[in-house]
């Protein structure tokens, strides 16, 4: 049974008021259950399309349809407020929102638990690695129960080694929640580990030149990222984005 789509882009353009064309014939579809990353060039527009996705911008051209209220929406910083402890920072979103105050403080604590913070709640921003203050982001947008996770590039400042732990972590997330994930990345190997499909986009403009399903069934055991199967995927999907931005 195919799932109705909670994101919905047909035939979607993207021109600013200086003329700059970012985006142009951009058809795209996630339901929930599905994880589906995007990859390309610098400055072909990745990024306009979740700011589109969650309201931040508006498309000048074709129709984009949200069937969700409950967006989360994790950016390439985690923009924490300096001042607030990790615990108020996760708060933040639920607290803006208006929900009670035991509400959220219930919610913040699920969050924390499942992003692995555990003992960390009272700490400040400056006092957390990168990837702990990624986590923090992570679990302010999970107080809200997306149905709809976006993504934009959200691990690419870290090491490898925190990425691909992060990576796991996400993925644990995304079995249990079942949200509809768009994701945004330079990494191909991350964006074949993490989802069920790829798109790949060409230069700016930026359009879907190719797509490619994902055949690794959730969950995904992190030693598949060496065997060759995985290996022969990532290498179909770079000569596409090779092949996308000439």
């Amino acid at each position: 049974m195919t799932l109705e789509p909670l994101l919905d882009f047909a035939d979607v353009s993207m021109r600013f008021p200086d003329g700059t064309t970012a985006l142009t014939g951009v058809d795209l579809r996630v339901a929930r259950g599905e994880f589906v990353s995007v990859v390309g060039p610098s400055g072909c527009g990745k990024s306009t399309l979740l700011r589109i996705a969650s309201g931040l911008e508006q498309a000048s051209g074709g129709t984009s349809t949200v069937s969700s209220r409950r967006i989360g929406y994790v950016f390439q910083d985690a923009t924490l407020l300096a001042w607030r402890s990790v615990r108020r920072n996760v708060e933040l979103l639920a607290e803006l929102h208006g929900v009670p105050k035991a509400e959220r403080a219930d919610r913040a604590t699920e969050a924390i638990k499942l992003v692995g913070l555990e003992g960390f709640e009272k700490h400040l921003p400056r006092q957390l690695s990168g990837g702990m203050r990624m986590r923090t982001s992570l679990a302010r947008s999970l107080t809200l129960d997306p149905e709809l996770f976006l993504f934009d590039e959200p691990f690419g400042a870290l090491d490898e080694i925190t990425r691909e732990r992060l990576n796991d972590e996400l993925l644990k997330l995304f079995v249990q929640q079942g949200f509809a994930g768009l994701f945004i990345t330079h990494s191909v190997a991350e964006a074949v580990y993490l989802s069920t499909k790829v798109l790949v986009m060409s230069g700016r403009p930026g359009t879907i030149v190719d797509s490619f399903d994902i055949p690794f069934e959730m969950p995904r055991d992190p030693d598949i990222r060496f065997t060759a199967e995985f290996a022969t995927l990532v290498g179909k999907i770079s000569h596409a984005l090779r092949e996308g931005h000439r």
